[in-house]
């Protein structure tokens, strides 16, 4: 016996305590039998605890009449007794409450509505797809996050509809990929409060679709939340488990994903040769990961994002000669589409020399950053980066003509914000 999380998610969604769905059943019942019903809260939670598996005929017309869908897309099995001829025309109904409790309007929620099938979901991973494409080039802004959570909410209404458990995954897939494009956007814009509500959203729409690939999306940015938040314990917890994942088990490509974070997660806790470690086996399993096709999401990683990542690991550990290398390792691949990458790359590159005494060359290089961005916004996460690259130059070179220049365009960049 378990939890109905397929249930609570329909709840979620309606945005109801277990008081006030109990309160619609009962509507929902007087208007079916004309007279009311008599559940409660305790109702509501032996059917959400799994205590109810199979609710009798009453609850079953009820959930269905408040759901607008069979009660098996609810999670539960319906009696023998409940039929539902494709032409079925039952009204489905949801209530606007006041805060009163009193009833102020009456709408549909869905009517009767043509089915979903894979065609569908192609549409909707299509769309999502644009806002990925869209990250790679411009970064994390708030119509990034906004145009994913208007997406999601499409893939939503489609799981309202009479629907295959195929497709049911995949449309739960996609939710979690809309919701994590909003985490990531506001990860990458530094509304890291914002960023945490989203992904724990998108962990419950990972679970219900049963999608590998989806689920190690999400422990993945948990882990780059938990680096932006300097919380080395839980970026550590959540690179064990993207490692752990079914995804990193079954493909090495996803192994090596997982093993870089586990990288920077040791590197946040002061333990540089476990973090080496780390890189060497991420380098190792991706060499064994066959060329596979897999979601469009995972177009940024490979040989180069891995040096990039690398290069971040050897500068936070005092290793400027070698993260110098490798940021120039990771440009020479990091294909041009690739704006943002391409240009938190070019940050760690001249956080290198700026470290190793070479303040000129490394304020040419960071200025580089605002040609590769190509006029657009600088995201927050990249700001951040921009910001330790100029308390640094004017700590080693306050008075030079060049660190005046960069001040200056500093400032014309920021204003575009």
């Amino acid at each position: 016996m378990g939890a109905n999380l397929i249930l609570q998610s329909r709840i979620d969604q309606l945005g109801l305590t277990q008081d006030e769905l109990a309160a619609r059943l009962n509507k929902a019942l007087l208007e079916i039998t004309g007279r009311p019903g008599e559940m409660s809260a305790r109702t509501v939670r032996n059917l959400l605890n799994g205590s109810s598996r199979r609710p009798i005929g009453r609850t079953c017309a009820a959930l269905e009449h408040v759901f607008g869908c069979p009660v098996t897309d609810l999670g539960f099995s319906a009696p023998s007794s409940m039929q539902h001829p494709p032409e079925d025309p039952v009204r489905r109904r949801a209530f606007i409450v006041s805060t009163t409790g009193s009833a102020v309007g009456a709408v549909p929620v869905v009517q009767q509505r043509r089915s979903v099938g894979m065609a569908d979901v192609v549409r909707a991973a299509a769309g999502m797809n644009k806002l990925v494409e869209a990250d790679d080039r411009q970064g994390g802004r708030a119509s990034l996050a906004t145009a994913a959570l208007t997406g999601r909410a499409r893939v939503l209404e489609l799981q309202q509809r009479n629907a295959g458990e195929r497709v049911r995954r995949a449309l739960y897939a996609l939710a979690a990929e809309y919701t994590t494009i909003a985490a990531w956007a506001c990860i990458d814009l530094r509304d890291l409060d914002a960023a945490r509500m989203h992904l724990h959203e998108s962990t419950t729409f990972a679970g219900l679709s049963q999608d590998p690939a989806t689920g190690m999306r999400v422990w993945i940015n948990m882990a780059m939340l938990a680096y932006q938040r300097k919380n080395g314990p839980e970026q550590l917890a959540a690179a064990q488990a993207a490692t752990a994942s079914r995804a990193a088990r079954r493909d090495p490509f996803f192994g090596s994903m997982g093993r870089v974070r586990l990288a920077l997660a040791h590197s946040s806790l002061g333990d540089p040769q476990a973090a080496k470690r780390a890189v060497g086996a991420a380098q190792e399993t991706l060499g064994k990961a066959a060329e596979d096709e897999r979601p469009r999401w995972t177009a940024f990683y490979g040989a180069a994002e891995l040096n990039h990542l690398a290069a971040i690991i050897l500068n936070h550990n005092g290793e400027s000669v070698d993260a110098e290398a490798m940021a120039h390792r990771a440009l020479a691949r990091i294909p041009a589409e690739f704006r943002r990458n391409r240009a938190l790359a070019t940050c760690q590159l001249a956080l290198a020399q700026l470290r190793q005494g070479e303040p000129e060359q490394a304020t040419t290089t960071a200025a580089t950053v605002f040609a590769i961005m190509d006029g657009a916004p600088l995201p927050g996460r990249m700001r951040t980066l921009i910001g330790d690259f100029h308390r640094d130059l004017f700590r080693l070179a306050p008075s030079t003509a060049y660190a005046r220049d960069w001040a200056d365009r500093m400032r014309d960049e920021w204003s575009r914000a």
